[in-house]
């Protein structure tokens, strides 16, 4: 069997694949933790649970998600010390992510030190990036240092264009929105990420639940010389208080919002803020494409929520999208009429089943090298 771990910034997610077959999963769950040695114990707390189980002698490998793999990792990559050292040197270009995900590598390691491990980026998909979306507005000597668009989602992405081009559904002139409590789109041309809304880090790009989303720079710098804040000041605001909460200033989850918005004023701006964004950002990556073909949603809110997939899709007619009302109430897998010149999909994603995939295919290459 294949374990896959997620972890998040309070929360491990495990899912158990057979070596061998399909992206069911065999067995899943999740544990919570509050602080950095919270994380061992709670990756330890998991091992424990499938040993009282008799699977974890059954593992013969262990996929992670890390969530940036900078410009060197363009793909999935057996973890050994000298990948461990690299992924070190990157902690600053996500130091609320990777050293909780290394910390989960290591809790492996030291429990089952020869069980191979293999690391899978949300940054890889977008590797192949054109300078034109990968360059900010910036002093060349700074993107030689790395201040450049990486995007994420990318093991979601990825899952979307493996799902539609397995069904022959794969158009030219793609764009994916992978909305969830982090929340990013995608273009795509002929399955190839060609630009994305999430920039150096995964704080850019559109308003999500805690995060801002794409800031003017001023508002930065004016919030630390006029308003006094500290780097780790605001930090918090874009990463932990802004976005929905940070707007609506008491909740960060969309369907509590949607409940309250009828009598809460900040509820309904925090929702047309995210909504409007959203359409704006698929205009956009239209307009990049020259066209649009199809429109998919996937993660948590794009999966589950049709008023919010209808209220992006609504004004965006001119682009030949038409929701059929009954088939995205029922979150059907195509929402589209059967008129509209774009096909519309909804399309639950299943990043731990990439990654299962990934670590399939590198063992088997270390097989076939044998």
């Amino acid at each position: 069997m294949i374990l896959v771990l997620n972890v998040g910034s309070s929360t491990v997610k495990y899912a158990l694949f057979a070596a061998n077959g399909s992206d069911e999963q065999l067995s899943r769950g999740s544990i919570e933790f509050k602080s950095e040695a919270g994380c061992d114990a709670a990756t330890s707390r998991i091992l424990d649970e499938l040993d009282s189980k008799s699977q974890l002698a059954a593992v013969t490998a262990v996929g992670h998600r890390l969530v940036h793999g900078g410009t060197r990792f363009r793909e999935a990559v057996a973890i050994d010390s000298d990948v461990r050292a690299a992924l070190r040197e990157l902690i600053s270009l996500a130091p609320n992510h990777l050293p909780l995900e290394l910390r989960a590598v290591d809790a492996i390691s030291r429990r089952l030190p020869h069980l191979p491990q293999v690391a899978c980026f949300d940054t890889a998909f977008h590797s192949g990036l054109p300078v034109r979306a990968r360059r900010f507005g910036l002093p060349r000597n700074l993107s030689e240092h790395g201040v450049v668009r990486y995007g994420f989602h990318g093991l979601s992405y990825e899952y979307i264009v493996a799902r539609l081009r397995k069904s022959g559904r794969l158009l030219p002139k793609t764009i994916v929105a992978h909305l969830g409590n982090g929340a990013s789109l995608v273009a795509l041309l002929a399955g190839e990420s060609v630009d994305t809304s999430m920039g150096m880090t995964p704080t850019g790009g559109i308003v999500m639940s805690t995060r801002s989303g794409d800031l003017d720079p001023g508002a930065m710098l004016f919030m630390m010389r006029a308003l006094g804040l500290s780097v780790a000041d605001v930090e918090k605001a874009v990463d932990r208080d802004g976005g929905l909460l940070g707007i609506s200033e008491f909740s960060s989850d969309i369907r509590t919002l949607l409940a309250a918005r009828a009598t809460n004023p900040k509820a309904a701006e925090a929702l047309d803020v995210f909504t409007y964004q959203a359409r704006k950002a698929i205009g956009a990556y239209a307009a990049a494409l020259a066209g649009l073909d199809s429109l998919v949603f996937t993660g948590g809110v794009g999966e589950h929520s049709a008023v919010v997939r209808q209220e992006i899709c609504n004004g965006l007619q001119f682009l030949g999208i038409q929701i059929d009302e009954s088939r995205n109430r029922a979150s059907a897998e195509t929402i589209s009429t059967d008129g509209s010149r774009v096909r519309v999909d909804v399309i639950a994603t299943n990043e731990e089943g990439m990654i299962a995939g990934h670590v399939r295919r590198m063992l088997a290459g270390s097989t076939a090298g044998r």
